[in-house]
């Protein structure tokens, strides 16, 4: 059976107009902007504003449509979505049936991914491969997210609170007839023995639901703010992020010095600084917006990667790499020449 190679055929991302400083945050929470630059990099985020139109769908609908509008394709042209997302409009159904309907799609197929940061990759990875066996042409692939409606907005839960942001990106993954050319290979990883230590553990259909937290009615119970042991996350992500990042030059026959740009997945500006201190890569190498952003999880990625693009910092023939560390834990990395 012939495989074929898939590419990135147009980019586009989108985030809220509502600007999140953290001088605004410090009349919520007993926090300023000295305590959250020093220890996350993040100077403002992004969130929606409440009772408005911007939700997760929407949000990716909205990527989407600048990215299809520039990889020259129409609707018509699209036969699979994939979705990327920890924070879905509905517990079900999942976002990417909703954005088949709203960018009236013909009835092609949607997929749901639920890998947190390391989401957009694992999608990208999942479109690769039906492109790769030739069962579709052009997938779809969306990353959004929607934080600011499930955080602790107190000093209780600032630790979280304060990294997270609101936005979207979204990918058109084409097949091409190129050699050497597009995704040349993607790397998922996971270890469930950490899973808690990065993690909402309520509402969880199988164990404990939404009307057992509102029957409860408990102002002391945080189950459903999501949880995070930083320290060890920091460490866990150090680790991985170069170990999958390395696994995906060795694949591929590559050295560090042939990065052209690396995207990391904007966890915090310290994770990704010192991974760029490791490899020894330059500025100019490396692109971070998690300043302006902060994390937007499964969006972050595609976020940065059409940002790096679109300031012309990936160019025709460039080694791109894009890596992720998240909940699960999961990580992933995804080598592509441009």
């Amino acid at each position: 059976m012939k495989m074929y190679a898939s590419k990135i055929s147009g980019l586009g991302y989108y985030v809220p107009d509502n600007i999140v400083t953290n001088d605004d945050l410090s009349k919520v929470m007993d926090t300023n902007d000295e305590w959250i630059q020093e220890r996350t990099g993040i100077k403002e985020r992004r969130h929606v504003i409440p009772n408005g139109e911007d939700s997760t769908t929407t949000m990716g609908v909205k990527a989407a449509r600048i990215a299809i509008e520039r990889s020259g394709l129409s609707t018509d042209d699209i036969d699979f979505v994939v979705f990327a997302t920890l924070s879905p409009d509905y517990y079900f159904p999942g976002p990417g049936v909703m954005v088949q309907k709203e960018l009236g799609l013909r009835t092609v197929g949607a997929l749901d991914v639920r890998n947190q940061c390391s989401g957009f990759v694992y999608a990208l990875s999942v479109a690769d491969q039906f492109i790769k066996t030739g069962m579709y042409k052009n997938v779809l692939v969306i990353g959004s997210e929607v934080h600011s409606k499930g955080l602790d907005m107190t000093t209780r839960g600032r630790g979280v609170s304060v990294i997270f942001g609101d936005g979207a990106g979204a990918a058109v993954l084409s097949r091409t007839e190129e050699e050497g050319k597009g995704i040349l290979s993607t790397h998922l990883h996971s270890e469930g023995e950490h899973a808690e230590e990065l993690a909402l553990i309520a509402p969880g259909m199988g164990k404990r639901w939404v009307n057992d937290i509102v029957k409860d009615n408990d102002p002391d119970d945080t189950s459903y703010y999501p949880h995070m042991n930083g320290q060890f996350v920091f460490k866990n992500a150090v680790v991985r992020f170069s170990e999958v990042i390395m696994e995906g030059l060795q694949t591929n026959n590559l050295e560090v010095a042939d990065i052209d740009m690396l995207i990391p997945h904007q966890a915090n500006l310290r994770i990704s600084q010192f991974i760029q201190h490791k490899f020894k890569l330059s500025d100019d190498q490396v692109y971070n917006n998690i300043q302006k952003y902060g994390n937007t999880t499964a969006a972050s990625v595609p976020i940065a990667l059409t940002e790096a693009w679109e300031k012309g910092k990936i160019k025709e023939g460039d080694t791109v790499v894009l890596a992720a560390f998240g909940s699960g834990f999961t990580w992933a990395s995804a080598i592509i020449k441009w």
